[in-house]
């Protein structure tokens, strides 16, 4: 059993990035020899999933994997500067290095200075003794001590220098410190590597194949819309995000929405008791009504604070990059294309006054991608440029789809209800008349042609207890509406010319039996 010195490189090639993890696959050729060996490879990034770690030989000839693991390591970094520092680093490393030589020269300075000292002490004390003994050597005296004088006068000027070099040079380390962990980040420290143990019988060349789950890596869907008269290009990208501690270098990218956590995730099932109660008299008697707000929408999933998931429409969703691709480990966001097409569309502008006086432009057309259109943020773009970001919902290939681009500027709406309340002398139903008048108006550029067609909604209240009921009087109105829908919705198309305007008026009523309370 053997051992490589070095580790063998196993790098990525192939990945199928998930909601919120990555599945990503590596190749190598490994030059086997007989009996039984052990390879160590890598690195491989400390992030990967131990168990999920698959490895599978495919050779000529007989081998196979006994064992396989991933070892981590600390490899913390040395004192001395390393090849890959910035400038800023290396400066710090130079002034630390220049800080050390001050510090043992100020050192010998003070000794220097500390012996000077006693030796004018000394020669104080022997000038001293000698004049009290009588002796008189002026000169050798006057000579000694200027001596002495002049060498302590350059210790100390030198000492000073050195201390007032030593604060600038302490000041700029610790500048230089703050800068470098305010700009840069240490590396990771933590290493992985691949450990495997394979029996061959023969000696020869053998394709190796490791899989495993990562997490710190995710996906989400996004579109670019380009209108351009008639037609409209639809680009689908992916937005990939992922911080596993290596990049992905031209790999076979596959995008899935495949929820592999819900597995581990059962349903709670709590108790829930049902009573049933008599009702009183007064309940008997009366009818408790009230005007709720009620939401339309489809089925799909919940939304959630923050960045929302992958809506595939219940079925899990599958799309590759038609390319390699490379996604550099910096967690930031890297757009990938993934298919485009451009279809016939048709552009209709919509305004439903009591939610907002303004008429957008409504761009529908046919999903021609080939594939299904997950739900997704969409840059707006016109002949003019970018215009906006709209949402797009999960459409089937071939389903139609539609897109706001926008409010038209040249439309204006106004919108005015009025309310009158009667009651009937012998049933005493109470009866509520609604009356709603929306004026419409255009603005056109002079030697504008062409008449625009704008869809008014309004909303009619819809009953669910037969104590209430709700008629439209279509004789009051003007004109009728073109339709009403079951959740009450009425609609017209009212044609504007340039500088047109239009009225719309609404009557409806609403009859309540006197039982009823709470309109």
């Amino acid at each position: 059993m053997t051992t490589a010195p070095e580790p063998i490189p196993l790098p990525v090639t192939a990945v199928t990035c998930l909601e919120d993890r990555a599945h990503v696959e590596r190749a190598v050729v490994l030059d086997l020899q007989a009996g039984v060996q052990r390879l160590r490879l890598g690195p491989v990034s400390a992030l990967a999933v131990d168990r999920t770690l698959h490895a599978e030989l495919t050779a000529g000839h007989r081998a196979a994997v006994l064992d396989v693991r991933i070892t981590r390591s600390w490899s913390p970094r040395g004192p001395r500067p390393h090849p890959d520092d910035s400038a800023l680093r290396r400066r710090i490393h130079a002034v630390e290095d220049e800080l050390l030589t001050l510090v043992q020269r100020r050192e010998r300075l003070e000794v220097r200075q500390e012996l000077l000292g006693r030796l004018a002490a000394d020669l104080l004390r022997d000038i001293g003794e000698g004049a009290g003994s009588g002796e008189t050597d002026r000169p050798r005296w006057t000579r000694e001590l200027d001596r002495v004088d002049d060498e302590r006068a350059t210790c100390g000027e030198e000492l000073r220098a050195v201390r007032g070099r030593l604060a600038v040079l302490e000041e700029e380390r610790a500048q230089a410190e703050e800068a470098v962990l305010l700009s840069e980040q240490e590396p990771a420290e933590l290493v992985a590597h691949v450990e495997m143990t394979v029996e061959s019988s023969t000696a020869g060349p053998a394709r190796l194949l490791v899989s495993h789950l990562t997490p710190c890596a995710l996906w989400r869907p996004a579109y670019r819309a380009v209108l351009d008269g008639d037609s409209l290009h639809l680009e689908t990208d992916a937005m990939v995000w992922q911080r596993t501690g290596e990049d992905w270098q031209d790999v076979r990218l596959t995008l899935s929405t495949a929820r592999s956590a819900l597995a581990t995730d059962p349903p709670q099932l709590d108790e829930d008791r049902l009573a049933l109660t008599d009702r009183s008299a007064a309940e008997r008697r009366t009818v408790d009504v009230e005007l709720r707000e009620e939401e339309l929408g489809t089925l799909g999933p919940a939304p959630a604070l923050g960045l929302p998931g992958v809506d595939d429409g219940g079925e899990t969703r599958v799309l590759r990059a038609p390319s390699p691709v490379s996604v550099p480990g910096d967690g930031r966001a890297h757009r990938v294309p993934l298919s485009a097409f451009t279809t016939p569309a048709h552009s209709a502008y919509t305004c439903s006054p009591e939610l907002s006086p303004l008429v957008n432009r409504i761009v529908r057309f046919d999903n021609a991608a080939g594939h299904a259109l997950l739900a997704g943020p969409v840059d707006l773009v016109l002949g003019s440029g970018f215009c906006g970001r709209g949402t797009m919902d999960f459409t089937a290939p071939g389903a139609p789809v539609e897109l706001a681009f926008g409010s038209s500027d040249d439309h204006r709406v106004v919108r005015h209800a009025e309310e009158a309340r009667e009651t009937t002398g012998i049933s005493q139903r109470t009866v509520i008349t609604r009356t709603v008048r929306l004026s419409l108006s255009r603005f056109s550029a002079p030697g504008e042609q062409g008449d625009q067609v704008v869809a008014l909604r309004e909303r009619l209240p819809v009953s669910e207890v037969s104590a209430v009921e709700i008629r439209l009087r279509k004789e009051r109105c003007s004109p009728p509406p073109a339709s009403v829908d079951a959740e009450g919705i009425a609609r017209w198309d009212v044609t504007l010319p340039p500088a047109g305007h239009r009225s719309v008026t609404l009557v409806y009523e609403l009859s309540a039996s006197a039982k009823v309370t709470g309109l």
